[in-house]
């Protein structure tokens, strides 16, 4: 966009409303990606729009009409121009993303939390744990820390056990875990998937693994490549992690513990490599896909058999 360009936006366009028009505007003709927290333009460009004023997303609507400062709008107009030409996820700009109704604070040494888990949290995991109370907590893979901490304050008689392969992601969690002021809940450890976590049992497992082959993940928009991306296929081109994850929560869960696991649009895959899996694929009344539960005693019965036909 030219200089004269942007005088002419910042001399036309006076209201936050307009402004978080154009902006979709300009991310629709620039063929934009979301996919990090919002699905269109339009919820893109007030994300921006809305933290570059230092405005609550939760504000009434009547705000949507103030006019802004000549400053204001070339700030905005500056943010919306930096998203395209960038093609960073707006989370990234901003270093804030939601889940489960919870601000937490991201950059790229973290995926962007957007999981359809955040559904289940909300709902602490009904109908699927009945009246069980889980005690211990473990989310395996836990990048920002985005499901540990909102475990942590679903279930506050809960111990909290949050691990990682990557260093940098649980500096990232530690961060999150001081900004919702959790305490020693949570737990991190930094281990590959159970590789490093000390023998323990959890009443609930919840977990959002590496699933994405190398290959796909090498396909996907920019937006998605501003993301690490050993947390979108852990280095495999296959559901290997998945299947070693499935045989050794065995050792990790409580006698009547529950494993709650995602795998995304791999699910077909998974389905195929191990069509008697014991899984119950859950409908998400907010969409997403891939999202299954599988009980402890179902889960030990199919390890065994499996073991039974490889010897």
């Amino acid at each position: 966009m030219t200089e004269n360009e942007r005088n002419e936006i910042v001399s036309t366009l006076t209201r936050v409303l307009d402004y978080i028009r154009w902006g979709a505007s300009q991310f629709a003709a620039a063929g934009l990606a979301f996919g990090h927290g919002s699905d269109n333009p339009v919820d893109e460009a007030a994300h921006l729009v809305l933290d570059t004023l230092r405005l609550d997303p939760s504000m009434p609507d009547v705000y949507l009409d103030a006019t802004l400062t000549p400053d204001e709008r070339r700030a905005v107009v500056a943010i919306i121009e930096r998203r395209i030409d960038s093609r960073q996820p707006a989370a990234y700009i901003t270093q804030k993303a939601w889940f489960a109704g919870l601000e937490f604070f991201v950059d790229e040494r973290v995926i962007v939390p957007r999981s359809p888990i955040a559904e289940l949290v909300e709902t602490e995991f009904q109908p699927w744990l009945g009246h069980r109370e889980p005690l211990s907590v473990l989310d395996l893979c836990t990048g920002s820390g985005a499901i540990a901490i909102a475990c942590a304050l679903a279930f506050p008689e809960a111990r909290v056990v949050a691990t990682d392969a990557s260093r940098d992601a649980l500096d990232v969690a530690r961060i999150n875990s001081d900004k919702h002021d959790i305490g020693p809940q949570v737990e991190y450890v930094e281990a590959d998937l159970f590789d490093g976590l000390p023998a323990e049992r959890f009443d609930l497992i919840v977990t959002n693994p590496p699933y994405v082959t190398r290959d796909e993940w090498e396909g996907l928009a920019p937006e998605y490549l501003h993301e690490p991306g050993f947390a979108f296929h852990g280095n495999t081109n296959d559901l290997s992690l998945v299947t070693r994850l499935l045989f050794d929560a065995c050792d990790y869960l409580s006698e009547d513990g529950l494993l709650v696991l995602e795998v995304g649009y791999s699910a077909f895959l998974l389905e195929q490599a191990h069509p008697d899996l014991p899984i119950t694929w859950v409908e998400l009344e907010r969409g997403g896909l891939g999202v299954g539960v599988l009980e402890a005693e179902d889960l030990r019965a199919w390890v065994a058999a499996q073991l039974e036909t490889t010897e």
